[in-house]
């Protein structure tokens, strides 16, 4: 899924419109759809940021350790460790502080 690789400081228009979607599954049977923002890097490993997709104006996100598992093909998977979800956490609220001061200049 080669749209997943920009992110909100990328500047090639990708962001003009809403991103590719996935449906989450969560352990009580409920279901989300929600866009892929962007895919970022911390220690070596991919994370991908997630938005419910039907409610814009949410500022639920939703974090994910991203895989990809073949052309065109990956797999989520949960952050386990406390402590590497808050250096994600860091980090996705670093790159939405730089995109956010972009769009102000």
């Amino acid at each position: 899924m080669a749209e997943l690789e920009h992110g909100p400081e990328c500047d090639c228009g990708c962001n003009d419109e809403q991103g590719p979607t996935i449906t989450l599954e969560f352990d009580d049977g409920e279901s989300l759809l929600c866009e892929a923002l962007f895919v970022f890097e911390v220690d070596g490993k991919e994370y991908v940021a997630l938005a419910p997709a039907e409610d814009p104006d949410s500022e639920d996100v939703y974090l994910y350790e991203y895989f990809e598992t073949g052309e065109d093909e990956f797999e989520l998977g949960d952050i386990e460790d406390d402590s590497v979800f808050d250096k994600v956490a860091e980090e996705f609220d670093r790159i939405m502080e730089e995109y956010y001061e972009a769009e102000e200049e």
